[in-house]
């Protein structure tokens, strides 16, 4: 099918440089990227067409991608990704994409392994809100596959890939094994192939494999798709009925969109602490520490950059001596268990953080990840970040792309104060400016333990505690953070005189690597809206590299 090859840091279209590949299936590539004219992130999908496909047909495709996912936009609001542009170069079908504020669920699996079976159907139902959206309209969406999914820190997935179903004779254009057995023998496509497609996303998420795996050619993973017995699930408990349900390879057969959503819901209301097992299978940070640095301003001294050096290094010591306690298996008990209950959301300001109420926010509970967490003297009503997938940075920001493998928007004239490395390949890089009393330490790890909430407060709070005037605020806090396991703790101290607040937030990535984040600013400026901002935005647009 497709006949070109193309690396990051080439630019297609005229003006969309491509910087990483964040999710590779079969005849699909997504890479993040920056539109060079904007200035603003993006995302760019390439997808083979078929060998014979014409200019004309091409054409066609592009108008039908354009056409559908605005159709669907409409009917789905937020839940789909926006194209913002889509062309035909290189003999294959480019999209392009506003920004998300997530992961495919793709990369989400090749991280984790599997989901347990009540996050599995959560995600289930919120891609279920997309179906019956867009087939109440008769638009099917036929394409839906791990890559096409984008799990979010906070709200609902976001589907993409709309309108490729039928714009050529291929009868599946990306990642065969998830297509649906009419599919498969080239017969007309309609509603019950999403619902196919969304039983083998099911199986895939709580078995770690999809249920006809990919065979190297196209034509040959439909034919087992189309001829081969379902391999029966083994891990997926409460949601076995309802995935065998949806993948009976005769479409008649097949559970209607009411009959999955009745048997999803009732796997979240009847499975015994549904609630607290929907956040134990959540993503959680598996114990990130990383290093203090501070500055005030002009205040900045030696003597600050001393002390902030040598408690990194006791940190990032700490955080490789963690990595040496066993990994727990992924059951809800191993990841949840050393977890302290999240702060809920609508506690008033005086009162102490408390466990979320189970009608709270999705997810089981979290507040929204992308904002600081709920503490004493955060007043409630913060503002929600930016709607996900806008892409939009605010003015005076700028994407700085770290040579180390990462990424995040920081204010203009922003650079880089200082890098300190440590053991094992870790490093700390801290950015700011001379005229601003705001820093970002930025901290890399090989190794990192299991238990985010054990590592802040057993191994990294001992070393804060020896700095003048360090108060921690409320509790530590496990959440997920682009998909990805993670864990947040906030703290007041005193440098050079002035009293600052840092909000610190870890992120595992795969192959026991995590990347860490502090943000500090001067106490007093903590709850302006302009410092809101600055910290949404940091949180929002950090992208750690995964090459």
């Amino acid at each position: 099918m497709g006949r070109a090859h193309v690396s990051t840091h080439e630019s297609v279209g005229g003006r969309f440089r491509l910087v990483e590949v964040l999710h590779r299936e079969t005849n699909r590539v997504c890479w993040y990227a920056d539109d060079i004219r904007s200035g603003r992130p993006c995302l760019v999908t390439r997808t083979g067409l078929p060998e014979d496909t014409s200019d004309d047909t091409a054409r066609r495709v592009l108008s039908r991608v354009l056409r559908t996912t605005e159709s669907v936009d409409r009917l789905a609001p937020g839940r789909v990704a926006t194209v913002v542009e889509a062309f035909d170069e290189d003999g294959a079908l480019w999209t392009v994409t506003a920004w998300i504020d997530g992961i495919p669920l793709g990369q989400l699996l090749a991280e984790q392994g599997t989901v347990n079976p009540v996050r599995a159907a959560r995600i289930g139902l919120e891609l279920l809100d997309v179906l019956d959206a867009a087939h109440a309209q008769g638009v099917t969406h036929g394409e839906l596959s791990p890559g096409q999914v984008f799990v979010r820190d906070t709200g609902p997935v976001v589907v993409t890939g709309y309108g490729l179903v039928g714009a050529t004779l291929a009868p599946r254009l990306t990642a065969p094994s998830y297509a649906s057995p009419e599919q498969a023998r080239d017969e007309r496509v309609g509603p019950a192939a999403d619902l196919w497609a969304l039983g083998a996303l099911l199986y895939t998420m709580v078995e770690g494999r999809p249920p006809f795996r990919d065979r190297g050619r196209p034509e040959a993973t439909l034919r087992g798709v189309d001829r081969l017995p379902l391999r029966s699930p083994v891990r997926a408990g409460p949601l076995t009925r309802v995935v065998q349900g949806l993948l009976r390879k005769d479409a008649r057969e097949r559970l209607t969109r009411q009959v999955a959503r009745e048997a999803l819901t009732r796997v979240l209301s009847e499975e015994p602490g549904a609630g607290a097992v929907a956040e134990a299978g959540r993503p959680r940070l598996r114990g990130v520490g990383f290093a203090v640095v501070r500055r005030a301003g002009r205040r900045w001294s030696r003597r600050t950059t001393v002390l902030g050096t040598a408690l990194a290094v006791v940190v990032v010591t700490v955080a490789v001596l963690a990595a040496t306690r066993s990994l727990p298996g992924d059951g809800p008990s191993a990841a949840g268990s050393p977890a302290a209950p999240p702060a809920a959301t609508s506690a008033p300001p005086s009162a102490p953080a408390a466990p979320p109420s189970p009608g709270g926010t999705p997810e089981g509970g979290d507040r929204d990840p992308a904002a600081p967490p709920t503490s004493p003297s955060t007043p409630p009503g913060r503002a929600e970040p930016s709607p996900s997938g806008t892409g939009r940075l605010p003015e005076g920001f700028r994407v700085l792309r770290a040579p180390e493998g990462f990424s995040v928007a920081l204010p203009a004239g922003w650079e880089r104060v200082s890098t300190t490395p440590g053991a094992e390949g870790s490093y700390r890089a801290t950015f700011g400016a001379d005229d601003d009393p705001r820093t970002l330490a930025v901290t890399y790890s090989e190794r990192v333990g299991p238990d985010p909430v054990a590592v802040w407060r057993d191994d990294v709070e001992p070393g804060l505690k020896r700095t003048a005037g360090y108060q921690r605020i409320g509790a530590i806090r496990a959440l997920t953070y682009q998909g990805r396991k993670a864990a947040d703790m906030e703290w007041y101290a005193t440098v050079d005189g002035t009293r600052v607040r840092t909000l610190g937030r870890g992120v595992l990535l795969s192959g026991g690597r995590g990347f860490s984040l502090r943000w500090t600013t001067p106490a007093a400026d903590w709850e302006g809206p302009a410092e809101e901002e600055a910290l949404r935005t940091v949180l929002r647009t950090f992208r750690p590299g995964t090459d």
